[in-house]
């Protein structure tokens, strides 16, 4: 990349244009797929690109396109890089970490090339124009966990830092040109610290939640990742805590709210999926320690106890009173006939 740099593929013919756009964005942002709806015409696009030391900035004018970086991707090349991205022209969205940023326009949208994502802009037909500021990782003062919240989010460029940021980059990728070298390293500087503060005040925006929303929030999404998990032996509250980027103190101060300790609503949850097996007719033939150890009871006299404490009755007993019951069902259904 030199200090500045104009690309266009216009003077292709048009079957070249999008192979050749695919490409640039590739070797320019990171490894990803680019793809176009538009089979009749060419992919008539430009780009300008200017590096600020550590940062750069890049303004993108192109047709409708879908935009998808997979892990094997990630594998080949990880810049380490957010892309805060300013987007006019026409709506653009962007879904990663299992976030949906919905329709963006107007507004900016922030993305991770650390991790899947995928993007697109619905066919309306007009030109796509987005500028991207790349912000290394490191340079940031913001913790990445903190960051992930703000990911495929629309984050506002109508008021406060966010639209002094947004006017920033525009003036920078039309005047950032006449400037010489010194200026420019300034001009990553100032970047960066408008970004950071941009992204902060968005970042505090959420931390205004009063604090018992928030705790509802993350108690809703460790709830949800036990129910994903309790097949997995090795779920307990240092796992849970490391996932969610929390201390095991505040995961148990948390649970203190739901009135059970984590050990407990994980083995209840597990009790109740092994119940629901064991009544099940089409399981009939499963082993009973296979069922334990499907829901992470890897030790069957500790399930049998554990079911029995919490049912009255052993896993045995339950299974023969479903079936008996289940045959008495059918037994009564075939002499109505």
């Amino acid at each position: 990349g030199g200090m500045w740099l104009n690309v266009s593929n216009e003077e292709l013919p048009a079957e070249e244009q999008l192979p050749f756009w695919a490409e640039l964005v590739s070797r320019e942002l990171a490894p990803l797929t680019l793809s176009s709806t538009n089979r009749a015409g060419g992919f008539p696009a430009s780009a300008s690109m200017l590096d600020l030391g550590s940062v750069r900035v890049a303004a993108f004018n192109s047709p409708p396109a879908h935009l998808k970086r997979a892990w094997a991707d990630i594998r080949r090349s990880d810049p380490s890089t957010y892309q805060l991205t300013f987007v006019s022209g026409t709506p653009l969205w962007i879904n990663q970490r299992r976030q949906d940023s919905g329709l963006v326009l107007g507004d900016m949208v922030l993305f991770d090339l650390s991790h899947p994502f995928e993007g697109a802009v619905p066919d309306r037909g007009r030109h796509i124009q987005v500028v991207i500021v790349q912000l290394p990782r490191e340079e940031l003062p913001l913790r990445p966990d903190n960051v992930h919240r703000l990911l495929a989010q629309p984050l506002s460029a109508r008021t406060g830092m966010g639209a002094i940021l947004a006017r920033f980059l525009t003036t920078l990728d039309a005047y950032g040109p006449d400037c010489g070298p010194r200026d420019l390293s300034r001009l990553g500087a100032m970047t960066l610290d408008l970004a950071g503060a941009c992204l902060a005040q968005h970042l505090g925006a959420y931390d205004d939640l009063p604090a018992e929303t928030r705790q509802e929030a993350m108690l809703a999404r460790i709830n949800a990742f036990i129910d994903h998990n309790l097949n997995d032996p090795d779920l307990g509250p240092a796992a849970i805590a490391a996932h969610h980027h929390i201390s095991v103190r505040s995961l148990h101060t948390l649970f203190r709210r739901q009135g059970e300790t984590v050990a407990a609503s994980i083995r209840r949850r597990r009790l109740k999926c092994c119940h629901a097996d064991l009544t099940d007719p089409r399981l009939r033939r499963r082993s009973i320690g296979a069922i334990a150890a499907r829901w992470g009871f890897l030790r069957p006299a500790d399930f049998s106890r554990a079911f029995r404490a919490a049912y009255g009755v052993t896993p045995r007993e339950l299974r023969q009173a479903a079936l008996r019951a289940l045959l008495d069902a059918q037994r009564a259904a075939s002499s109505d006939k």
